[in-house]
């Protein structure tokens, strides 16, 4: 029952920070997937721009009439959830290391999400504009790009929150104190059992 309860509190604790984050971690998502994008194109043109909870992907070789298309954030990012979820189970979690444990865990999951925008732009450049996707990005490009973005979408989204809760937070979940010195044992042993007559 208070397993139950320390996940829900983690739960909602995770809403909470997920749902206040937004603009500001749309921005910062912007603002650290652009350099990266730029440096794995040429001629480098691509901009983010953060708009509520969605990214504006822009070019600069874009038409200036043309519609700028735009990624939903929530999907990329909502694992935060399920980590403090999982990590809430922890008993005294924000006393000795559990407290570095969850900020430790939430830096990486950044960098993955970060990771994750970069993704998912470039999937969008290789299969979803048209004539110029076909013009600037191969079939195995597109298929790497594409696979890339689905397999985040659907299974290493929730993996990378598991993996950081095993990893970082759960080894002390169950709290119990290491074991102590071993009891001596009792009887007679090997090396003592006296040695019958000739």
């Amino acid at each position: 029952m208070r397993l139950a309860l320390r996940a829900a509190v983690g739960f909602l604790a995770g809403l909470l920070l997920w749902t206040a984050a937004f603009p500001a971690y749309g921005r910062f998502l912007a603002g650290a997937a652009e350099p990266v994008l730029r440096a794995l194109e040429r001629p480098a043109a691509t901009r983010l721009y953060a708009e509520e909870r969605r990214l504006v992907v822009d070019r600069a070789d874009f038409a200036s009439r043309s519609e700028r298309p735009s990624l939903p954030v929530d999907d990329l990012t909502f694992n935060v959830i399920l980590f403090l979820a999982l990590a809430a189970t922890r008993p005294r979690l924000l006393r000795d290391r559990g407290l570095v444990a969850i900020l430790a865990g939430l830096g990486i999951l950044a960098v993955t999400h970060v990771a994750a925008v970069v993704v998912a732009v470039k999937a969008l450049y290789a299969t979803q504009l048209g004539a110029w996707s076909a013009a600037v990005y191969g079939p195995v490009a597109r298929n790497v790009w594409a696979g890339l973005s689905h397999f985040y979408r659907l299974a290493g989204c929730w993996a990378i929150a598991f993996v950081l809760w095993w990893g970082l937070v759960r080894p002390e979940v169950s709290g119990a104190s290491p074991p102590g010195p071993r009891a001596p044992r009792r009887g007679p042993t090997r090396g003592a059992r006296p040695r019958g007559r000739a």
